[in-house]
């Protein structure tokens, strides 16, 4: 896993700024995952066990990975464990009707903040959102929570 130190937390305080933006209520650790269940999940995973998720990733799981309600907000992220890649690409999100998957090339792991992807799982084609996926991630919850208000 990438480090995570004070310096190099590029997203986690933004990821934790969204429980008090669209749930009212204020951010605690148990919203997210401590850097070793973490690990321990990706251990759980079929992933490769050398491959470091993107730090994105990361830190978006670090802030959320057991907030039910930004984590299955029309849209249903990952479990850690439950992360695979298919197509060569590492697939973390999908739509409530399983139409669409969303990922990361799996040759931009490395990237702190790669581009997304998003597949057409009737059609099976990928084509590029034009964002990162914070910027993806953010957007998706807006236009989510925006409903809600």
């Amino acid at each position: 896993m990438a480090s995570t130190s004070a310096e190099t937390d590029m997203f986690l305080e933004k990821f934790k700024a969204l429980v008090p933006k669209y749930l009212d209520d204020q951010w605690t650790p148990e919203e997210g995952l401590s850097a070793e269940e973490l690990r321990q999940l990706l251990a759980d995973s079929e992933l490769p066990a050398a491959m470091e998720l993107p730090l994105v990733l990361e830190e978006f799981y670090r802030a959320l990975g057991r907030c039910e309600e930004l984590m299955e907000a029309y849209h249903f992220f990952f479990d850690p464990d439950e992360l695979v890649i298919e197509d060569g690409y590492l697939l973390f999100l999908e739509d409530e009707e399983e139409r669409w998957v969303w990922g990361v090339d799996a040759s931009d792991l490395d990237v702190p903040d790669p581009l997304i992807f998003r597949r057409n799982n009737d059609k099976d084609e990928w084509s590029a959102e034009g964002a990162t996926v914070s910027e993806f991630v953010f957007d998706l919850l807006e236009f989510s929570f925006e409903e809600d208000q």
